[in-house]
């Protein structure tokens, strides 16, 4: 199983220099932290090491800077606010590597931390080159894993320092994998995954993967028009990836095959144009105007899919159900958010406009576990390898 990697739990860190790998990729505005989730994200695991008597450095990427050192990208906001939230000074680094760095890091003392500079000033952090991934390791003498965010990436700083260090991973990857491998392989049933979101293409994957685990699939979004159009139905001006319709009808047969029910969406909010506020007609899904696309799932929808959530043993859902940042169409995706609320099974929410939705109504304390990693979760869901988890050594290994 993917998820039995081993923890921070089991690693000696007793007077030991820990390079952590942190997702602190906020949201900035004139160099201000809009959102500091992320941060306090990581608190526990850096309390937790710091507790031990280890000296700690962080590092992360912010943004994309291609390479390139980029001052509005800076991670001086983020040793702001850790120094702030953890009550002790924590320095930031002129670099991530170098002579400087290093001996800024050979420094510290037990209790102590620093961050580095942002990864991806530096090309080759996205290149995985072996030599940044070397220095990176020689500042630490244990590797720890935080950053589950990143771990779909196979960069110097997520996987190639694993090389070169003894790791393990940190409590939100290992929460992560918990949640998301349980709710796959050890599911309680009725398994139901909910999936929205734009083109068809970025979870057809996803969609075969869990066609041998779920029981049910609900498919909602604009990547629900191409199985509607590959059941014959007129979509309108609504998202069509003509070139995944043979594949489409392929997993329409598959789910028929095995048993699985999959549900479309049997209503849609059809517009002329998506806009604030537009003025909208309700129409079956299979059924829209020429002069139409869909900007939200409608109320038969919504109860449709609202009875199959409430009634499941495990729900994981990814993807809105309609164009939700535009005002006036977040209703249906809100109602999924509702329906997880009222779900007396494990509720699994990913993906960054599910996740606002949910946060938004403050449902979030209501759902059993809300991953931090978008693309990271989908390609978990699609059974596919993590290169950032595989790096790591099993649990019974250690």
């Amino acid at each position: 199983m993917q998820y039995a990697k081993r923890s921070v739990r089991d690693t000696d860190l007793e007077g030991k220099r820990v390079l952590l790998r942190c997702d602190f990729n906020v949201p900035l505005k004139e160099g201000r932290i809009q959102d500091d989730t992320r941060i306090r994200a990581a608190l526990p695991t850096i309390g937790y090491i710091l507790d031990r008597g280890a000296s700690l450095i962080l590092c992360s990427h912010l943004g994309r800077p291609k390479g390139q050192v980029k001052p509005e990208l800076t991670l001086a906001p983020v040793a702001e606010r850790l120094s702030e939230l953890l009550k002790q000074p924590v320095p930031l680094a002129p670099d991530c590597v170098g002579p400087q760095v290093q001996a800024m890091a050979e420094a510290l003392k037990p209790g102590e931390c620093l961050l580095l500079e942002n990864l991806r000033f530096h090309p080759e952090e996205e290149k995985n080159d072996p030599a940044f991934a070397k220095a990176l390791a020689d500042l630490a003498e244990v590797f720890v894993s935080d950053a589950f965010g990143t771990v779909h990436r196979a960069h110097a700083s997520t996987a190639g320092v694993a090389a070169y260090l003894p790791s393990c991973c940190g409590f939100l990857i290992d929460a992560e994998l918990k949640a998301l491998g349980e709710a796959i392989d050890q599911p309680k049933r009725p398994l139901v995954a909910v999936l929205g979101g734009g083109k068809v293409a970025d979870k057809l994957g996803v969609i075969d993967h869990l066609l041998d685990k779920a029981d049910t699939l609900l498919i909602g979004g604009g990547m629900a028009y191409t199985f509607h159009k590959a059941l014959g139905g007129e979509i309108g001006k609504c998202m069509l990836d003509r070139e995944k319709l043979p594949y489409v009808k392929e997993m329409i047969a598959k789910a028929e095959a095995k048993g699985v029910k999959l549900l479309l969406n049997v209503d849609t909010m059809a517009v002329k144009e998506i806009a604030p506020n537009a003025e909208y007609i309700v129409c079956p899904a299979n059924a829209v105007p020429e002069d139409r696309e869909s900007a939200d799932i409608g109320e038969k929808t919504r109860e449709l899919f609202a009875a199959e959530i409430e009634k499941a043993g495990t729900v994981v859902w990814n993807g809105p159900m309609g164009v939700f940042e535009t005002e006036g169409f977040a209703g249906g995706t809100e109602a999924i958010a509702k329906a997880m609320a009222k779900c007396p099974g494990v509720t699994i929410v990913g993906g960054g406009d599910s996740v606002a939705a949910v946060q938004r109504l403050g449902l979030a304390d209501r759902m059993t576990h809300i991953s931090t990693g978008g693309g990271a979760s989908l390609e978990f869901l699609e059974g596919k390898e993590l290169p950032g988890i595989a790096c790591l050594p099993d649990k019974e290994e250690a």
